[in-house]
C-alpha cells in the first residue's frame, strides 16, 4: 500500500485554501448544531439538508427543546429526508442527552458512540468538530478518498476492507504536536470527497494528491472504491387508500419500526378487495377509483403502489390516535413519506 508521510499536512493546507468554510454548522463548537448536521448528513447530500437543518434549528434551538417536542412534530419536520430511523434516533438521543447528561453532549468518542443513532464515525466527527478531539472519521466520502489515493481494493462495506480503512485512517491523523489542526484535517477529508473526489467524475487535476493517487496514476478512478456486489432487487406491491371527506383525507399512523416507521401515511391493504373493506369501515364506498400506479425505490427493494380514491359519506370519528382526518391544505403538520406527499399534492392540485 502507498505510504504518504505528509498526508495530513497536505490535506490541512488544501482545506485552509480550498475547503468549505461557510456551511451553517461550521465555525461553531456548539455540539448540538454539529450533532444535528452529522445525523442529517448520513446518506444525504449537503444541498438537500440545508433547508431542513434551518427549520429544525428554528423549531428546536437546543437539545432540550428537541427532547421536549412530541415525536410527531419531529417526524413532520423530517418528512422528505428519508431514512426515518434517523429521526426517531435523533429524538431518542436528544431525550438521553437532556435527561441523563444535563443537556450537555459527552466529550469523548466512546461516550458519544453509546448514544442512539451515533456510530463510531459520527461520534468521531462530533468530538473533533465540537471538542477538538484527535479522532478519525470514516464516512462514505472518506472511504472513497482512501480507496483511490492508496489503491485499496474490495467493497468498503465488507468488514475486512473496512477494518483496513479504519487502521489506515487512524495512522493518517495529525500527530499530537498538531492537534489544534485536527478540525481542519477532519473537515478536509469530508471536503475532498464531497467536492473533488466525487463518485462520478473526480476532478483529479485539482486534487492535492494527484501526483501520488493510485487511482489517478493507473486510470482506475471508476473502479475504486469497488462497487457493492450486485444483488437482484425484489419488488413488492401494496394498495393504498386515498379516502376523502371534502378537503380532508384519512391518514393512518404507521408502526414505530419498519419502512416509514412512525410517519402518517395512507391506509394500505394486500389487494383491492381488502382495500375496499378498509374504505367501507371508514364510511367510504366499496367502489374505488383507480389512480396511476407508481413505484418507490428503497435501499433493498422496490415498492409498487396501487392508489385507489374513495369518497366518505357520514365519516365516523377516528377510532383512536392511530388515524386522523387531515386537511389537505394543512398536510405539512403531519410527517408524511415523500411519495405519499407527492400523491396528495397532486390530488389537491387536481381538485378531485
Amino acid at each position: 500500500m502507498l505510504q504518504l508521510t505528509d498526508f495530513s499536512t497536505r490535506l490541512i493546507a488544501w482545506q485552509h485554501v480550498h475547503g468549505r468554510h461557510d456551511l451553517p454548522w461550521q465555525n461553531t463548537r456548539d455540539a448540538y448544531w454539529i450533532w444535528l448536521s452529522e445525523i442529517m448528513l448520513q446518506q444525504t447530500q449537503v444541498s438537500t439538508i440545508i433547508p431542513y437543518y434551518a427549520r429544525f434549528l428554528d423549531c428546536f434551538p437546543d437539545v432540550n427543546a428537541l427532547a421536549a417536542a412530541p415525536l410527531d412534530d419531529v417526524m413532520a419536520l423530517w418528512a422528505g429526508l428519508g431514512y426515518y430511523s434517523r429521526a426517531r434516533n435523533l429524538h431518542r438521543c436528544a431525550c438521553v442527552v437532556s435527561m441523563e447528561h444535563g443537556g450537555e453532549f459527552p466529550r469523548s468518542v466512546d461516550a458519544l458512540a453509546e448514544l442512539p443513532g451515533i456510530g463510531r464515525s459520527t461520534a468521531a466527527a462530533i468530538a473533533s468538530f465540537a471538542f477538538g478531539a484527535r479522532a478519525t472519521i470514516l464516512d462514505g466520502n472518506v472511504k472513497r478518498v482512501l480507496a483511490r489515493v492508496f489503491g485499496i481494493d474490495g467493497f468498503p462495506g465488507e468488514k475486512r476492507v473496512e477494518n483496513t480503512m479504519w487502521t489506515l485512517a487512524e495512522s493518517l491523523l495529525p500527530d499530537a504536536a498538531h492537534k489544534d489542526e485536527v478540525t481542519a484535517y477532519t473537515q478536509g477529508l469530508m471536503d475532498l470527497g464531497a467536492t473533488l473526489c466525487v463518485r462520478g467524475k473526480p476532478d483529479c487535476a485539482r486534487c492535492p494528491f494527484a501526483v501520488d493517487c493510485v487511482a489517478n496514476l493507473t486510470g482506475r478512478q471508476k473502479e475504486l472504491p469497488t462497487s457493492r456486489p450486485k444483488k437482484t432487487v425484489p419488488t413488492r406491491k401494496t394498495w393504498m387508500l386515498v379516502l376523502q371527506d371534502g378537503d380532508s383525507v384519512l391518514l393512518e399512523k404507521r408502526p414505530p419500526t419498519g419502512i416509514w416507521g412512525g410517519l402518517w401515511s395512507l391506509p394500505e391493504a394486500a389487494d383491492e378487495d381488502a382495500l375496499a373493506a378498509v374504505s367501507h369501515s371508514f364510511g367510504g364506498s366499496a367502489e374505488l377509483q383507480r389512480l396511476t400506479l407508481f413505484t418507490h425505490t428503497f435501499t433493498h427493494f422496490k415498492l409498487d403502489i396501487e392508489p385507489r380514491l374513495g369518497r366518505a359519506n357520514g365519516v365516523p370519528d377516528a377510532a383512536d390516535n392511530q388515524t386522523v382526518w387531515a386537511p389537505l391544505a394543512n398536510i405539512d403538520a403531519y410527517g408524511v413519506p415523500a411519495p405519499v406527499r407527492k400523491l396528495l399534492d397532486a390530488l389537491q392540485g387536481s381538485l378531485i
